[in-house]
């Protein structure tokens, strides 16, 4: 046993994957606000730390920042370094939305936008996979499909990002011109999100937040939903069939802030994704009402409820 080393002896094999995407745009951003446009090209999260953060409280003081990237899907967990740098100056709502503007072009692989926080907006033209916008806490995230995408594609009635999609997000905005897969929504918290369809158990374990379904919905909609509001377009009028209806009830939308508010969202959809189903909904806003359904807790219901008869009540009598 005298003989055996106890330290190491070889060198160390990293392998050959490739430096987390994330390490780059912190080293573009900072390149960026830099006065000479120059950075080590060795910059890691240890090394150069002061200089990042120095270059990060700059970015008040620059031009909004906008950078490109090919993505493939090994490229995991886009925007989280970045984000964590950006709260470490200003918080997680500290800095001014559309300060960093980053487009990926490609297929993302896991938690892209994850942990996203104010003052960063990425937008992917292609697609994404499980667990976007993960513990997202701010921000824009804007998912689409390539404009030089066959004209018989249908981005309605395809999946254009994976399973679990906003898990836990507490702020921000997420749009998705196409559907999304399952356990959409799950233990959001704050997030508002439109989607053009979803799988089952849609915004399983919601606790507040806000999201608009433009199209199909699978089984076990809102099971443990306790919080929040879903505006689902029932596309094919069998959507009270697949709802939990333990904690939630479904409403037809009929008042003036609801419908400007689902309105409005969908409106921001079409402006930033250019969804051919927003357009389609929104020319004929009058029929869309009609299969508009609002979702919201039984004890939200209750309250609401309570509130116009109190309303009803307390008005003047007409006069005869």
């Amino acid at each position: 046993l005298k003989d055996i080393a106890r330290t190491r002896q070889l060198e160390r094999n990293d392998g050959i994957h490739k430096p987390a995407l994330d390490l780059r745009i912190i080293q573009d951003v900072v390149s960026k606000t830099s006065s000479d446009g120059e950075v080590a090209a060795t910059l890691t999260e240890s090394s150069k730390a002061q200089e990042v953060e120095e270059a990060f409280r700059q970015l008040m003081d620059q031009p909004p920042i906008s950078l490109d990237y090919e993505v493939v899907n090994t490229d995991r967990n886009i925007g989280t370094r970045l984000s964590g740098r950006v709260a470490e100056v200003y918080g997680n709502s500290g800095l001014p939305d559309g300060t960093i503007n980053l487009t990926f072009q490609g297929s993302a692989g896991q938690s892209f936008g994850c942990f996203v926080c104010s003052g960063i907006r990425l937008t992917l033209i292609g697609e994404g996979n499980d667990y976007v916008c993960k513990g997202m806490s701010g921000g824009e995230v804007i998912i689409r499909p390539p404009d030089d995408i066959s004209p018989e594609f249908e981005a309605a009635s395809n999946s254009i990002v994976g399973n679990t999609v906003l898990y836990g997000a507490t702020a921000g905005t997420l749009l998705v011109n196409g559907c999304a897969g399952e356990r959409f929504c799950v233990r959001n918290s704050g997030a508002t999100a439109v989607v053009e369809g979803v799988g089952d158990h849609g915004c399983e374990y919601m606790t507040n937040g806000l999201t608009v379904i433009l199209g199909l919905t699978g089984k076990n909609f809102g099971a443990g939903m306790s919080g929040g509001t879903a505006y689902v377009y029932d596309i094919d009028g069998l959507f009270q069939s697949r709802i939990n209806p333990e904690m939630i009830v479904a409403l037809p939308v009929k008042r003036s802030q609801d419908i400007a508010e689902a309105k409005a969202l969908i409106e921001e959809h079409h402006r930033q994704t250019g969804s051919p189903r927003a357009q389609h909904l929104l020319e004929d806003w009058h029929t869309t009402l009609k299969k508009l359904i609002r979702v919201i807790p039984k004890e939200r219901a209750e309250l609401e409820r309570q509130e116009s008869q109190h309303e009803h009540a307390s008005a003047p009598a007409a006069v005869k």
